[in-house]
């Protein structure tokens, strides 16, 4: 397959790539050291934490939703919501930045280019939607929408906006009892 110059990864986007990938696996490795049972004692700020390290991984998934789930129980899960999403929706930007440093750093799945089809067509809304979701599938979004250079702030704000409803839900069930 012969690839026009254009799709060529340059050495800043492959360093950019590395450089990423690194610090996602530096997060991942720091997550599997988190005691989550004891981060009542950091309350709010604790949540934000671990919820923006947990995100911003996207090689290791993370717990990150058994924070706020806990968190939900004994913290007010309203503001729990609030501060996972904020939280969730920074720590997103790993993948965002990931798509941005070029579509050669990502490569060509199919996966890839069905949910940046559903970027490129919604724009914010897609990324709201795929956030709100709980779903793997996020992260894939986020690249697509650092690919197809969605304003910074309109990925920021959908996804952060999703990613709250979807915590504030999870903190709704941990206060109220579920499992």
């Amino acid at each position: 397959m012969i690839k026009s110059p254009q799709n060529q990864p340059t050495r800043r986007s492959r360093l950019g790539a590395i450089a990423m990938i690194g610090l996602m696996v530096a997060f991942s490795l720091a997550l599997l050291k988190v005691d989550f049972a004891a981060f009542g004692e950091y309350g709010y700020l604790g949540v934000f934490l671990i919820v923006l390290l947990g995100n911003a991984t996207v090689i290791v998934p993370a717990p990150a939703f058994v924070a706020a789930f806990a968190a939900g129980r004994t913290l007010d899960p309203w503001l729990v919501g609030l501060v996972s999403g904020v939280g969730a929706g920074l720590g997103e930007t790993t993948g965002y930045l990931l798509g941005r440093a070029g579509r050669s750093a990502i490569g060509d799945h199919p996966r890839f280019a069905r949910i940046s089809d559903h970027v490129r067509r919604w724009g914010a809304l897609a990324v709201f939607v795929f956030a709100a979701l709980p779903n793997p599938l996020m992260d894939v979004a986020g690249m697509a929408a650092g690919v197809l250079r969605l304003p910074f702030w309109k990925y920021l704000l959908a996804c952060s906006a999703g990613k709250i409803l979807r915590f504030t839900a999870l903190a709704l069930l941990g206060h109220y009892g579920w499992p």
